[in-house]
Order: structure tokens, then sequence, then C-alpha cells
């Protein structure tokens, strides 16, 4: 027998319709024609990493930002310095 192999996308389906708790999981098994003991090993699986969904996370810079804010720090420190030599020749 060939092992079925199913989307993220059907396996959320199946375990947002088990949240609901609108059928058993034995109801849900038969119509989708999945063992229940899937059914209840994808809700473990989903409910356990749902956090994941609600972390930000920081977007990354790219090598022209970096560069940019380098540049940036290096045009501040020079005035600064600038600033202190003008008020030390004066």
């Amino acid at each position: 027998m060939k092992r079925r192999k199913f989307t993220s996308k059907f396996k959320t389906k199946i375990v947002l319709e088990a949240l609901k708790e609108r059928q058993s999981l034995s109801e849900l098994a038969q119509k989708y024609g999945l063992s229940p003991a899937q059914i209840s090993s994808w809700k473990k699986e989903f409910l356990s990493n749902s956090e994941i969904i609600f972390e930000r996370k920081k977007p990354q810079k790219t090598e022209a930002e970096v560069e940019r804010d380098r540049l940036l720090k290096a045009i501040g420190e020079l005035k600064v310095e600038n600033e202190f030599l003008k008020k030390v020749l004066k």
C-alpha cells in the first residue's frame, strides 16, 4: 500500500475542524478517510507550534541598508570631530 502525503493546507483544514468540535474525531476520520490517531497527532503538533504565528520577526537589513547605516555613522563621527577641531582652533 502506498503511503499518502497530505499538504499543510489540508492538515490545517482538518485540525481546524477538529478544534471546532462540531464533529467527533471518529466522524472526521471517517469523512476524510483518516485515522482518529492521525488527526489527534496533527492537532497536537498544530497546538504545540501555534505560538510561532504571533512572534514578530525583525526584517533582515539588505547589504545596501547596512552600508548606508555604516556611512551615516561615519558621517556623524566626522561631524563631531570637525566641530571639536573648529572649537580648538579658535
